[in-house]
């Protein structure tokens, strides 16, 4: 570990590339909140850095995904709709700058990378995978922090469980009954066979976004911020809703659906027009999160 936040940081970089390089020999493709989380795994958040800011993101951690501008501005990392991708040059810079003070240097002089420099090899088969470096102990505040956090957490989660259960009843009763099935016809023909079922076409806008307090946590630049690819869903064609899978640590997050990568037009919660914020407890690992444009609300499969 560094001996401060600037350097920490400019080694979690490192790490960063380290990460997407090692995803290049695999064929692992890692998402921009699993390569973040892993740099942070191998590069720990000191106490300063753990302390959550207003977005109950870590500071090191919003710090980082900041700074990784400068691996974009560098030429080294490209990021996309579909993700992060390191670039050749990014390869070879994790080859030219191994040393953590060297990279550091060449980083914030903008030195580029000796054209003879060879891309990275993958190691011998069979060769364990670089271990994480353990993260000091929380000390006993933090410990208590998360459990009230915790605590707090589960009383929202009770508190809107009715109000999302009425809400539930009250769609299935608007929709209309099934109607009864067709008596099949007489002497049909053998020729004469039924149609494929056909999924019903929405309109659709050309982007949606999941625009919250963890958008950082998906690789962005900004919380709150829905014109950034990373928080961009995709569209399922087949049935018609748009989709966003993203690892994320546990808590409780607060977003809104925005269209067209503006908050022009929005939808909070119930598929209310500029409405209230979603909120999900999530207890960690993956969140699926889809939003259906017919009723502008959101689906957690």
């Amino acid at each position: 570990m560094g001996e401060n936040t600037a350097e920490n940081t400019t080694r979690r970089l490192k790490a960063v590339l380290d990460v997407l390089a090692e995803g290049v020999w695999t064929g692992e493709k890692l998402n921009a909140g699993a390569v973040l989380g892993e740099a942070i795994a191998r590069v720990p958040l000191n106490e300063f850095e753990r302390e959550l800011l207003s977005g109950g993101i870590p500071r090191g951690h919003k710090t980082l995904t900041t700074a990784t501008a400068k691996l974009v501005k560098a030429g080294w990392l490209v990021k996309g709709r579909a993700g992060w991708t390191i670039t050749e040059d990014g390869q070879r810079a994790t080859v030219a700058f191994a040393d953590p003070a060297a990279f550091a240097a060449a980083l914030d002089a903008g030195t580029p990378v000796p054209a003879d420099t060879p891309l990275p090899s993958a190691p011998p088969a069979g060769t364990p995978a670089p271990k994480a470096a353990a993260p000091k102990a929380a000390p006993k505040a933090a410990k208590v922090a998360e459990k009230v956090a915790g605590k707090a957490a589960k009383l929202v989660e009770e508190a809107v469980a009715p109000v999302a259960k009425a809400v539930r009843k009250r769609k299935a009763a608007d929709q209309p009954a099934e109607a009864p099935a067709a008596a099949p016809a007489a002497a049909a023909p053998a020729a004469a066979a039924a149609p494929a079922t056909s999924v019903e076409t929405v309109e659709q806008p050309e982007a949606v976004a999941v625009a919250g307090d963890f958008n950082i946590l998906l690789g962005a630049p900004a919380n709150w911020a829905p014109q950034y690819d990373e928080s961009q869903m995709e569209l399922d064609l087949v049935d018609q809703l748009w989709k966003l899978a993203a690892d994320l640590p546990a808590g409780t997050y607060s977003f809104k659906i925005a269209l067209n990568r503006s908050w022009d037009e929005n939808f909070g919660a119930f598929g209310a027009f500029d409405g209230a914020n979603h909120q999900v407890h999530h207890s960690g690992g993956q969140l699926v999160i889809h939003y259906d444009h017919r009723t502008r609300d959101i689906v957690l499969p």
